[in-house]
């Protein structure tokens, strides 16, 4: 299949960071990405469909519904998580975690969807933060056991200044500006272009 006969469609599911709540652009890390994908030859559309408050329990009750309506048989579906940095806070074990994302990415697999998993951005509240990077390395461990790509967003945020300081700054604990474009910049340059088969365009 050649590129001027393709056309992806892409499902981005998550918590509120996948929305561009917190960032002043009004863009958000996903605003970004699709900035930097060339989305003509092939024709790419992007989904992007947060719900506040997601943790991986809830998003494996939902993914199913939300990509039905969204994904076609003429098309090629594929699915972006932003893994949630919610489930230690809600009690949820990290093996129930990645029972939950691991039973996802199977089930997409079988109807043919890819998947891209982004991992869990640190918490405003330092005390939550092992957790959560004992959970990101759970869902790393998803990812290579399946050979799909996973984004660590938790390492090289943890101790970054000027993340830390919006999540501080901000009411709800949100990245701004800079939150979004570092976790954008991971992204693309950690296998996104590879994972559509397309050129970067830089």
């Amino acid at each position: 299949m050649t590129d001027q006969r393709r056309d992806i469609r892409i499902v981005i599911l998550g918590d509120t960071f996948v929305s561009a709540a917190g960032d002043e652009r009004g863009m958000g890390w996903v605003g970004r990405v699709t900035a930097k994908t060339p989305a003509r030859h092939p024709r790419i559309d992007i989904f992007s469909l947060p719900a506040p408050g997601e943790t991986s329990t809830m998003l494996a009750e939902r993914w199913v519904a939300e990509v039905q309506r969204r994904f076609s048989t003429e098309t090629e579906n594929r699915l972006v998580i932003q893994l949630p940095n919610t489930d230690p806070a809600a009690g949820i074990s990290i093996s129930r975690s990645r029972l939950n994302i691991a039973t996802i990415v199977d089930e997409a697999k079988k109807a043919n969807i890819e998947s891209f998993l982004v991992g869990p951005i640190p918490s405003r509240n330092p005390q939550l933060n092992p957790e959560i990077e004992h959970l990101a390395s759970g869902f790393e461990d998803v990812a290579t056991r399946r050979g799909i790509p996973f984004v660590d967003c938790f390492r090289p945020l943890v101790e970054h200044d000027g993340f830390n300081s919006e999540l501080q700054n901000s009411e709800y604990g949100l990245p701004g500006q800079t939150g979004h474009g570092l976790v954008a910049w991971l992204v693309l340059n950690r296998g996104w272009y590879e994972w559509l088969g397309i050129e970067s365009p830089e």
